[in-house]
């Protein structure tokens, strides 16, 4: 049996490694490949196109690289042709996952649509063509698999990958030492996201907003993950800028997370990662102004933080555009770092978030889904 990949983004890449780990448990003789990073390679899938240079993100910038995309799109549409794989896996990347999805499907190969386009957010038309071009919904929000069925689309709700996932490996004791962080002293983790894009867009504030927060609270300790997607010189030159003291961390970033008390975030998984693991975040986004103009058009939710979206209300700060300024950041991050009732509330807050998404299981569903439909296809002759 073969199965191909296609996940755009490191938090995909980790996403598509967990599910291959899983196939390769229910069936060992099982064939991957396709596109994605590290994690994925690790996990045994062959990587046909590596994702470290694609992250790109907003609506703009998506426009500027549709001749590379679309190159992209032909490519994997050749090897399709070459391997015949039994099913197509498209995990996030909904833009270019959703065009990569049509092309498998007029050359007769089911698709599983992991992480799905958010159609709760962006309107019930982005469901219908969803619904229109995958064999199977893998739904991860009970609220998105309403959506999905509503339009049409064969669903199957699997629960959050990410109860999974997000497990420290190392006891408290245990991380702060590995982490060379002392306990007595506040933690801060600055995450920043895994796209250049982002990194660009977001980091210099996240520096500034960090050292006026050093200014107020000399003791607080700053860790920086470094994805696998960015190369660490990109990191290490905006800080040196700035003078300040940050620990860059490779790998065993839950133990980290389980660690710290307060993150600056990148609008993204990251911070239902963060959530899981009873961290407090302050979600900032910024991007090209044209795209968040557009984007405000189109959205029809009122927030953009997953943990405040699964809430339903608003329980960790969020800063957009102009306002995810340093002055701003840094003002809404030292009540958590500081003032133990505003903690203690957000903490609360957060626990329920973890009820809402229910028990954990997800990843094995999830490959039971894509071999259920994998072995539903008749066999294709060479």
């Amino acid at each position: 049996m073969k199965i191909m990949f296609s996940a755009g983004e490191a938090s995909g890449d980790l996403h598509g490694a967990s599910v291959a780990k899983a196939l390769k448990a229910l069936a060992p003789d099982v064939t991957m490949f396709g596109m994605g990073g590290r994690h994925m390679a690790e996990a045994g899938v062959e990587i046909v196109y590596d994702i470290a240079d694609l992250g790109v993100i907003g609506i703009v910038e998506v426009i500027k690289n549709l001749p590379r995309l679309f190159r992209l799109r032909d490519m994997l549409g050749e090897i399709m042709d070459r391997e015949r794989p039994d099913v197509l896996v498209v995990i996030d990347y909904p833009g270019f996952n959703t065009r990569l999805a049509k092309v498998a499907k007029a050359k007769g190969i089911p698709i599983v649509s992991y992480i799905s386009p958010s159609a709760w957010a962006w309107g019930k038309g982005r469901a219908k063509e969803v619904a229109q071009t995958v064999s199977k919904v893998a739904a991860i929000f009970p609220f998105e698999a309403d959506v999905y069925r509503e339009a049409g689309a064969d669903v199957v709700f699997v629960g959050h990958p990410l109860l999974d996932i997000v497990k420290p490996t190392m006891t408290r004791q245990e991380a702060f030492s590995f982490f060379g962080a002392d306990p007595a002293r506040p933690v801060l983790l600055l995450l920043p996201g895994s796209r250049k894009q982002e990194i660009e867009n977001l980091l210099p504030d996240i520096l500034d907003a960090a050292a006026k927060i050093a200014a107020k609270l000399p003791e607080c300790q700053f860790f920086l993950p470094v994805a696998s997607t960015i190369p660490e010189n990109m990191l290490t030159d905006l800080v040196a800028k700035r003078g300040l003291q940050v620990s860059f961390t490779h790998g065993h970033t839950y133990d980290l997370m389980s660690i710290a008390d307060v993150a600056i975030a990148a609008s993204g998984t990251v911070t239902l990662e963060a959530a899981l693991l009873q961290l407090p975040s302050v979600i900032i986004y910024k991007v090209n102004s044209l795209t968040y103009y557009l984007g405000k058009l189109l959205v029809k939710i009122p927030h953009i933080g997953l943990p405040n979206i699964v809430a339903g209300r608003k329980i960790l700060p969020e800063l957009l555009q102009h306002n995810a300024n340093p002055d701003a950041i840094a003002e809404a991050a030292l009540p958590l770092l500081t003032d133990q009732q505003t903690r203690q509330t957000v903490l609360a807050d957060l626990a329920i978030v973890s009820e809402k998404l229910g028990s954990g299981g997800a990843v094995k569903r999830v490959a039971e889904v894509i071999l259920s439909v994998a072995g539903d296809q008749p066999k294709r002759g060479d």
